[in-house]
């Protein structure tokens, strides 16, 4: 390690990492971070703070306040009231009963504190497409950057204690939304330049007249957050998209494909997160852990102390467990365990860029299954453009884990070179076949232990 460590000073790299606090992202000795057994340690500490809320024992059932199930009559107003009533009565259950057919709501459901909407088996609640129903519009994050725009599905505002529980269904009709994702390039391209601006996040207002689309549950600082066994389906944008919450417990739910750019759940800028026991299958990245884009996210909170276990990424076409690509403010102390990851493009993702900067630190991933992908461990600092901050990846752990097999590369490890990624370990990592073992560049303190691809040892290593 001696060598590397000289060859790691005279390549600039290190100079590369100190100089990344000044773009707002934590500076990296040249020591080596705490390894796996380390990190896994603090698990039960973060287990400990995530506490579902608890809800008193009251029912507000929506048919009551004029909801049918029916499929014809518009039941936004009553589930409004029945949200109102169970808040301002000091909270319950909002009762959403099964039916013939379907509970049609033109416009967004907005959660108040403790309230838990709860979908009894055999409810499916459906969203209207009328983009003017979701209006006037709301502060929401729009792939990393904050604006006011069209609301989600499903709202929450600065509230505590909200949930939605129960074995019904939640669909959004994605595919009505599908002409919208040619058309958002030329809004999110103003956004962009908005924060480049200066901007004031009040004035970045979208909504009538443009195209970025809707998620699908967007809670916006909110505290003490519960999902527990419902079924999204078909959302227009990301799913599951809560935005500096803490304290969020994500259970048994299910997520079945929307349209382009369907994330099925994306922790954005939250603390205390829980996944556990869900299924996800998405077009797009199945789990993807998030902390805001550019400029944007410079002081605002990181994506931090995030649980991920027992779920199954059932498929997708791009991520199976992705960090990234909005990684501004930084994402770090991930921990993803025995999961199963399907088919999909690459199985474990960090991807970020010098136009998002930030940083993605102290991520630990163990005993999990995966099926055949074409890039088992992609690292890419170059995903999503080129700029002056370029992102610190830095100590990513990944032990015990199977994968059957991968089309391309199994490791692909790319660094900016201004900015190179730092300490990786791989321990314990069986794949069936692989078209190529690695590509890696700009990367140092990579160390390998029992990698075998079809049976074989192999070493993966970073650049000296």
């Amino acid at each position: 390690m001696a060598v590397a460590r000289r060859a790691f000073l005279r390549s600039g790299a290190a100079v590369a990492i100190a100089a990344v606090a000044d773009a707002g992202c934590s500076s990296l000795s040249v020591n080596p971070p705490p390894q796996s057994a380390a990190g896994w340690d603090q698990v039960p500490q973060i287990l400990a703070r995530i506490v579902p809320p608890l809800f008193p024992d009251r029912d507000f059932v929506v048919t009551d306040y004029g909801a049918s199930g029916n499929g014809l009559v518009d039941c936004r107003p009553a589930f409004a009231a029945a949200i109102a009533d169970c808040s301002q009565a000091g909270g319950g259950r909002v009762v959403v009963p099964a039916a013939s057919e379907f509970y049609l709501v033109n416009g967004p459901i907005r959660l108040l504190g403790n309230v838990n909407l709860y979908l009894e088996a055999g409810s499916r609640v459906v969203f209207g497409t009328n983009p003017a129903d979701y209006l006037p519009p709301v502060l929401i994050r729009y792939q990393g950057i904050r604006c006011y725009n069209y609301s989600p599905l499903i709202y929450a505002y600065g509230q505590s204690n909200i949930a939605i529980t129960g074995a019904g269904s939640l669909e959004g009709q994605g595919f009505h939304w599908s002409d919208w994702v040619a058309l958002a390039g030329a809004d999110f391209a103003q956004l962009q330049q908005m924060v480049a601006d200066g901007v004031p996040v009040e004035k970045r207002v979208f909504g009538a007249g443009h195209h970025l689309r809707l998620t699908m549950f967007e809670p916006y600082e909110c505290r003490n957050v519960l999902l527990q066994g419902v079924t999204f389906r078909a959302s227009p944008f990301w799913t599951i998209h809560p935005v500096f919450c803490t304290n969020v417990t994500i259970r048994d739910v299910t997520v079945s494909p929307g349209i382009e750019n369907d994330d099925g759940c994306d922790p954005d800028s939250c603390s205390d997160v829980l996944i556990d026991g869900c299924t996800f299958s998405t077009h797009d990245d199945n789990i993807s852990v998030k902390a805001g884009h550019g400029a944007d996210a410079q002081g605002l909170p990181s994506c931090e102390n995030i649980v991920i276990q027992n779920c199954n990424a059932a498929g997708g076409n791009w991520g199976g467990i992705t960090l990234g690509s909005q990684t501004g403010s930084k994402v770090q102390s991930v921990f993803v365990q025995n999961c199963r990851v399907g088919p999909c493009s690459n199985a474990f993702f960090v991807k970020s860029s010098s136009a998002i900067g930030g940083a993605v630190n102290d991520v630990f991933i163990r005993s999990c299954l995966a099926a055949e992908c074409g890039v088992f461990f992609r690292v890419q600092s170059d995903y999503g453009g080129y700029g002056k901050t370029p992102p610190l990846f830095s100590n990513i752990n990944l032990e015990g884990i199977q994968c059957d097999a991968v089309k391309g590369t199994a490791f692909a490890i790319g660094g900016d070179e201004r900015n190179p990624i730092v300490y990786i370990h791989l321990k314990d990592i069986a794949i069936g076949s692989a078209g190529r073992v690695q590509l890696v560049r700009n990367a140092f303190f990579i160390t390998s232990s029992n990698v075998t691809i079809g049976g074989k040892p192999v070493t993966i290593s970073g650049l000296f």
